[in-house]
């Protein structure tokens, strides 16, 4: 009998094979974006040091109050907008952009698309 892979184990290798290719740097640090049913989130790491700059979440309190649900595309574009600010304020304005082994649509795509609007360059 032929055994599939899970969805999860799945995204696991994609996310991988993703890191292998680029890493955050100072300069130009990596957004690493995670959605999982519930919330979404968003970090940007300098990968050489291993420190988290910046990072937002749908869990957050002042997100949150913003949002009516915390797991749909207007969600992950209020998400980036945030993210894309906090960047901006810290002097961040060109990233990497890593999508976690997750396919680039929806949820993902609308929090990409966000933070270029609100200034981010990737």
């Amino acid at each position: 009998m032929v055994s599939k892979e899970n969805r999860s184990e799945v995204r696991v290798k994609k996310h991988l094979k993703l890191r292998n290719r680029f890493t955050g740097t100072p300069e130009r640090p990596r957004l690493a974006v995670f959605r999982s049913n519930n919330h979404m989130y968003a970090q940007i790491i300098d990968d050489t040091v291993g420190n988290t700059l910046v990072a937002a979440s749908t869990l957050e309190k002042s997100v949150k109050a913003e949002l009516q649900k915390t797991n749909d595309v207007a969600a992950a574009a209020y998400l980036g907008n945030v993210i894309a600010k906090k960047a901006l304020e810290k002097g961040i304005k060109a990233v990497v952009f890593d999508r976690g082994g997750f396919i680039y649509q929806g949820k993902i795509k609308a929090l990409a698309d966000a933070a270029r609007e609100a200034g981010l360059e990737f």
